[in-house]
């Protein structure tokens, strides 16, 4: 799996002009999955997103976490992120899991960051034409991928 987590102020996604999830302070959430990805990789990332502390604490510091702000997750999937881009100008996907696998691992994905922040979780549509907009705060983005923990 992979992430590019991004700390926003704002964030919102909307599919066919209807807004199917928001957030204040948060995390904005790009998720991508492919074929190799297991539970193990699911429980592991969840719980490296839940626990960065990114936010800033009193003295001006990256101390906090996003409990410690009671902060939001918006959750989009995102199949681009494992573009291959060594061959060509136009990327493959191959490695991007289908959405007969991508989909209960991105459900559960949603239902594990809710039990692990006590939060309902804001997500867009998986597979839709999504128009994501986000204040990103700082800025701070950051990227894990759960094959190379660096």
């Amino acid at each position: 799996m992979r992430a590019v987590i991004q700390r926003v102020s704002e964030a919102a996604c909307q599919v066919e002009g209807n807004i199917t999830g928001q957030i204040g302070i948060g995390f904005m959430v790009l998720l991508g999955i492919e074929d190799a990805d297991t539970d193990e990789d699911l429980q592991w990332l969840a719980q490296k997103i839940t626990g960065l502390r990114v936010f800033s604490d009193e003295q001006g510091l990256m101390n906090r976490s996003l409990a410690d702000i009671d902060g939001g997750i918006l959750l989009i999937s995102q199949f681009t992120l494992f573009a291959a881009t060594k061959k060509g100008n136009r990327p493959s996907f191959i490695r991007a899991a289908k959405p007969d696998k991508a989909i209960p691992l991105y459900e559960k994905m949603i239902s594990t960051l809710e039990q692990v922040t006590g939060k309902k979780v804001a997500t867009g549509i998986f597979g839709a034409d999504m128009k994501v907009s986000l204040v990103n705060d700082g800025p701070v983005t950051i990227t894990i991928d759960t094959k190379v923990k660096e």
